[in-house]
C-alpha cells in the first residue's frame, strides 16, 4: 500500500512539473492590443488629439500590414522575405510619422521608444 501512495505521489508530482514547464508560453498580441501599448508608450511625445489620431491610424496599419506578412512567411517558411518585408514596412511607417511629428518628437521615437517595441529574445 505505502508504494501505491508513494507512487501515487510521484505521478502527481511529475503531472504538476510538467503543466508548470508548459507556462512559458506567450500569446501573441492582436494588431490592436499591439497599437494601444504603442500609443501609450508614446505618452512622452505629449501629442495633442489630431496628431495622437494620425498616429494610430500608421500604427495599427503597420501592426496589421506585419501581422499579414507573419502569417504569410508562416505557410511559405521563408524568412529573408519576412525580414526584408519588416523593414519595408518600417521605413514606410517611419516615413509616414516623420511627416506629422517635429523634429524632437522623431529624434525620441527613433532613439527612445520604437526600440522597445521589437521583440526581445530571452537571454539563455
Amino acid at each position: 500500500m505505502k508504494k501505491q501512495i508513494l507512487l501515487l505521489v510521484a505521478g502527481i508530482c511529475f503531472s504538476i512539473t510538467s503543466l508548470m514547464a508548459q507556462g512559458n508560453m506567450q500569446q501573441r498580441q492582436t494588431p490592436e492590443e499591439r497599437t494601444k501599448a504603442t500609443i501609450e508608450k508614446m505618452a512622452p511625445l505629449n501629442l495633442d488629439a489630431d496628431t495622437k489620431g494620425k498616429t494610430e491610424v500608421i500604427i495599427s496599419e503597420f501592426y496589421t500590414a506585419q501581422q499579414k506578412a507573419v502569417d504569410e512567411m508562416r505557410a511559405s517558411n521563408d524568412r529573408e522575405t519576412f525580414m526584408a518585408k519588416r523593414k519595408e514596412l518600417a521605413a514606410t511607417r517611419d516615413g509616414k510619422l516623420k511627416e506629422i511629428f517635429t523634429q524632437e518628437q522623431m529624434k525620441k521615437w527613433l532613439e527612445e521608444i520604437e526600440p522597445t517595441l521589437r521583440p526581445q529574445r530571452p537571454k539563455n
